[in-house]
């Protein structure tokens, strides 16, 4: 059997925040079973489910799956609304505001609080009991005020992605292991001229997640952290070393052009076309890169570390996270799909086809064996520990947002970096 290592198996507790979200780790526990073959709410329903996964995987795997499901659940159709994860984002907040949420949502950890404190997100722990649902396969449960508001679904690491020929030409030969040997190599790619950079740092301000991704996993990949006792700190040494380490590679050049307007989508789309010599990315888009370019050679492997440290290192993770929306008229069908997708069989088989680790306990992936770049993965995600501060605080996303800011005007020349987390300090207290 695989083990996820001592990392699954931590309590994450978010102390000082204005609800406190824990993640719940179950070490072990009886079958949770498939969703029941009856059709949910007593009659014939459709349900929309709203993600940003199906175009993450490979062509057809997803619906063909929901398939399986309706076949399971004759009385109950499932209308997929998918596109990327940006465009969901923004559906999911607008579908909050007006409150026509569809019916199942996939959810980053980054909006749980804010939906779960507006109240447009079912209380998951209530469902559980009404529609007597064993949980203890559950690998874990994001949690606000002792209740469950997200279940993730599965689990993606962000390793460290490198264009194996583009650091060849430039005379590496392996992928860096420290800051030093990074910006070595960065410099060296973004030498070779023309459209090569070293490194892909997205900092959109409309899509803030790369403060998260690719500003704060330098901080946790060295063992620090942005916060001290569930309070922001923001200024420690840990996280000034780790932003000036990336102001360096700024004023080096080794950046690519555009982080002020840079998403995540692009940041993939620039790596995936050879331009761009490393980045920090999910392996969910191994699949899209090898799809869209089947040519690009490349390798992942552990977030440098700060010269020196010899601890273990914290891996950024992300997770697709599943809920259900308060407004829904048919809760029944569509926890009978959370269920569904919960369940030992199938989470093991979507969790192989997304190339990520099971949300269920006992779900075993085939790619760990099958697949050299998942093995080493898999790895990676064994020696260290799964490292993400945002998850679950209060307007995660903002303050992510109040940080870009503070970087994008530090990196431009209008502030130093000190100057540029003191602020983002201040502005972070006035959130917690």
């Amino acid at each position: 059997m695989i083990t996820m290592g001592r990392g699954r198996r931590r309590i994450l507790t978010l102390a000082g925040a204005a609800t406190a979200v824990v993640s719940v780790l179950a070490i072990s526990g009886c079958s949770g079973g498939d969703a029941g073959a009856e059709g949910g709410d007593g009659g014939d329903v459709t349900i929309e489910f709203a993600q940003w996964w199906e175009p993450e995987l490979p062509d057809g795997e997803f619906r063909a799956l929901i398939d399986k499901f309706e076949e399971a659940n004759p009385g109950i159709k499932v209308e997929l609304v998918s596109g990327p994860y940006a465009s969901t984002k923004e559906q999911l907040f607008a579908g909050a505001a007006s409150g026509t949420m569809p019916d199942v949502v996939g959810l980053d950890g980054a909006w749980v609080n804010d939906f779960a404190s507006q109240g447009v997100i079912a209380d998951l722990s209530a469902l559980m009991k009404e529609y007597d649902y064993d949980d203890s396969e559950l690998a874990s449960q994001i949690q606000v005020d002792g209740s469950t508001y997200m279940i993730p679904v599965v689990n993606f690491v962000y390793p460290m992605f490198t264009n194996d020929a583009l650091l060849a030409e430039a005379g590496v030969t392996a992928p860096p292991t420290t800051r030093s040997e990074f910006a070595d190599a960065a410099s060296k790619v973004s030498a070779l001229g023309g459209d090569a950079s070293g490194w892909v740092l997205p900092l959109s301000l409309e899509a803030p997640n790369g403060v998260q991704n690719d500003v704060m996993s330098w901080v946790w990949a060295s063992g620090g952290s942005m916060l001290k006792d569930g309070q922001p700190d923001l200024t420690n040494d840990d996280v000034t070393s780790a932003v000036d380490f990336i102001g360096d590679l700024w004023k080096d050049g080794s950046i690519a052009s555009g982080s002020f307007t840079m998403k995540e989508q692009d940041k993939v789309e620039e790596f995936t076309n050879g331009r761009v010599g490393m980045m920090i990315d999910s392996l969910a888009h191994i699949n899209l890169i090898r799809e869209t370019n089947p040519d690009l050679k490349f390798s992942i492997s552990a977030l440098p570390a700060e010269d020196g440290y010899d601890g273990e290192r914290g891996i950024p993770y992300a997770s697709w996270g599943i809920g259900v929306a308060e407004n829904s008229e048919h809760k029944e069908a569509a926890f009978k799909l959370v269920e569904f997708l919960m369940s030992e069989d199938t989470n093991s088989e979507l969790s192989t086809m997304a190339k990520a680790f099971p949300g269920n306990s006992k779900s075993v992936p085939d790619f760990v064996n099958d697949d050299e770049l998942f093995k080493k993965a898999f790895e990676i995600y064994q020696a260290g520990y799964p490292a993400n501060e945002f998850t679950g605080l209060p307007v995660a996303e903002e303050l992510m947002r109040q940080l870009g800011e503070q970087l994008q005007a530090a990196f431009d020349g209008q502030q130093s970096v000190d100057d540029a987390l003191k602020k983002a300090q201040e502005a972070w207290k006035s959130e917690f």
